[in-house]
């Protein structure tokens, strides 16, 4: 998740950006009855966006000021070895030990090996991490002076199980005048645009809408914003493959050892994956399977 609050009067969702379940998550995800939720969101079918907030800000007002004393930051994870009672872990600051430990990293981050275990990860564990599809990300923001384009455009991808690629109105909703249109495409699509940056990736983009729009997003450009989410050094894509296989996903979900557990939007139960609820929904069963 991540915002931008700057381009524009509404918090801009540079990352998760649609509710896909009930709002009721919201108290779920709290899970103290003595708190309130105020979030505003409208019907975006077949999803809810929003407004004038994100997943973000829920996050950062909801969950984040019970935890973050408790929260060490620019400490990246090297190794994990759970070859002892103690699970050790050594960080870029030094060496940290626990009875057990919930890894929560982006996939991607298991996949290219940034994260080494000793003893080595169960060969299933390890066959479902090296063999699944993790889909590219990126997100673009433009503003136009007017209003030309739809609400909502897909952009056929063929195969279907390449990825996605929509434009749509991002403004749609919101308590705003202005025209914004975004961007949002994962899987072999965001090819196109991971691999072009500064005035080239913008050109590219304006390029696009005109042929969409009869040449009306060229003259009409204020200003825009990125998102390359395979440029995040820890995160380094968008996510698993809605077309992955659920066998897998449980796979990548199981547990080691009674000591080392995994939590996040690929590591799911097999029913679901990628949303921000569904890790929501994993962090509490790996929680739980640790307690008992």
């Amino acid at each position: 998740m991540k915002i931008n609050t700057d381009f524009t009067d509404f918090p801009i969702p540079l990352g998760a950006e649609w509710l896909e379940t009930s709002t009721d998550i919201f108290a779920q995800i709290v899970n103290d009855s003595s708190v309130e939720v105020d979030i505003e969101t409208f019907p975006d079918d077949p999803d809810r966006k929003f407004i004038n907030s994100s997943w973000f800000n829920f996050f950062q007002t909801y969950i984040l000021p019970s935890i973050a004393d408790n929260i060490v930051y620019n400490t990246p994870i090297q190794s994990l070895d759970y070859s002892q009672d103690q699970v050790r872990l050594t960080t870029t600051n030094g060496e940290l030990t626990s009875d057990k430990v919930i890894v929560s990293v982006p996939l991607k981050i298991l996949q290219d090996g940034d994260v080494s275990f000793t003893p080595s990860l169960p060969t299933s564990k390890l066959s479902a991490i090296e063999g699944i599809t993790i889909w590219e990300g990126f997100k673009a923001f433009f503003e136009f002076s007017t209003k030309f384009y739809d609400d909502n455009r897909n952009v056929s991808v063929s195969p279907a199980t390449d990825g996605h690629k929509l434009y749509y109105n991002a403004a749609f909703g919101q308590n705003t005048s202005k025209n914004l249109l975004g961007l949002f495409t994962v899987g072999k699509p965001a090819l196109d645009f991971i691999n072009r940056s500064g005035n080239d990736l913008r050109d590219y983009i304006l390029n696009e809408l005109d042929e969409l729009y009869n040449n009306q997003a060229t003259p009409n450009y204020i200003q825009h914003t990125t998102q390359n989410w395979n440029n995040e050094p820890y995160i380094k894509a968008g996510y698993l493959s809605d077309y992955a296989d659920w066998r897998q996903v449980q796979q990548l979900s199981s547990s080691i050892s009674n000591k080392v557990y995994f939590a996040g939007g690929a590591y799911t139960n097999g029913e679901d994956w990628v949303s921000v609820h569904t890790a929501a929904q994993s962090a509490r069963n790996a929680v739980n399977e640790l307690i008992l």
